[in-house]
């Protein structure tokens, strides 16, 4: 993994430096017991030349194999058998190197003293990468968790966006073939409507977000293919502000939305049917109201594709991570549907 390589070598050269830096003071406290510079620089080489080497190659025994929480008994065990061969390897060189009787009995009564001082090294070096390489690994793991969700989810929007332009596209050539035979001009119009919006918003199918602006011209599209389809018995009434064109929205959130409300509106009744759409912004989120009017004793639920206010909600919590950005209420002989875009910086 480049991540923990990147660390492996950034943190060497700091372990080196505090190498060098205790063996310094270990050469100054024995020439300041009365010994030779030239022993206590052999001392201090041999014996934190070998720690060192000893604490980097338990780093990188580490970072391949760490031991499980349960297990730090047999890194006391290890990190004992490690002090023990440093201290007979230690004794071994020095005693070959330094002939000086008064060093050689200086350095068998400190052996207990270097032992406990490399033990308890080493084990502070093993700890040290021990949590270093768990943390990088966790890290890791975090991250290709959420690449993994990130995939996820695109994937999850992809499909809602795929399944948007089928499921229009066969409303409206539903709508197109009912109208061949009786009014060919229309449904030769309609085409030719239906032609313009698929063309755009197949330009924009790789966009997450689009403006309001873009979104609402894309909506007229529609809605000017249904108004050839119901005719004068369908109106629509918009109502925005100029600050709100330019905010972000998701792409193709309201068609389905305003397909629902002129399904229900339109369908159980035989009158002029307006559809309102009402757009706020305010406390940093955009309000979107769809409203349609619908009479409570005609009214029933319709079978469709099962591409409705469900998946609007998905996406919603897919791009939003929230459940409360769709809201559906019925009162006085009026369906409103009312969705918030969050606005963020």
């Amino acid at each position: 993994m480049q991540a923990p390589e990147l660390s492996n070598r950034k943190m060497i050269f700091p372990i080196i430096l505090l190498w060098i830096a205790w063996g310094t003071l270990q050469a100054w406290v024995l020439t300041w017991s009365g010994f030779l510079l030239q022993t206590a620089i052999i001392d201090s080489a041999v014996s934190n030349g070998l720690l060192m080497g000893i604490g980097l190659t338990v780093r990188n025994i580490l970072r391949y194999y760490r031991p499980g929480r349960g297990r730090f008994f047999y890194m006391f065990v290890w990190n004992f058998c490690i002090a023990a061969i440093w201290i007979g390897v230690v004794k071994w060189a020095l005693s070959q190197l330094i002939t000086d009787p008064t060093y050689l009995a200086f350095l068998y009564k400190s052996l207990p003293v270097r032992f406990f001082i490399a033990f308890l090294m080493t084990g502070w070096m093993a700890l040290i990468n021990w949590l270093l390489f768990s943390f990088e690994e966790n890290s890791e793991n975090e991250k290709r968790k959420a690449d993994a969700d990130k995939l996820s989810k695109d994937a999850e929007l992809y499909k809602l966006r795929q399944q948007l332009h089928p499921h229009f596209l066969f409303n409206s050539l539903n709508s197109i073939s009912s109208l061949t035979g009786s009014r060919p001009e229309e449904a030769r119009h309609m085409i030719q409507q239906l032609a313009d919006f698929l063309r755009g918003t197949l330009k924009n199918d790789e966009k997450l977000l689009v403006s309001l602006e873009e979104e609402l011209h894309y909506l007229q599209l529609y809605l000017d293919i249904e108004k050839v389809r119901f005719g004068h018995r369908l109106s629509t009434e918009i109502k925005y502000d100029e600050l709100s064109l330019k905010l972000p929205v998701p792409q193709m959130l309201l068609q389905p939305i305003v397909e629902n409300a002129i399904k229900f509106g339109l369908y159980d009744t035989t009158g002029t049917v307006t559809i309102t759409i009402n757009v706020k912004s305010e406390n940093g989120q955009l309000a979107i109201a769809i409203q349609n009017p619908f009479d409570p004793q005609t009214s029933q639920s319709r079978q469709g594709t099962g591409f409705g206010l469900s998946s609007i909600q998905r996406r919603l919590y897919l791009l939003y991570a929230r459940k409360d950005l769709i809201e559906t209420k019925a009162e006085n002989n009026l369906f409103t549907t009312t969705v918030i875009i969050p606005q963020t910086a």
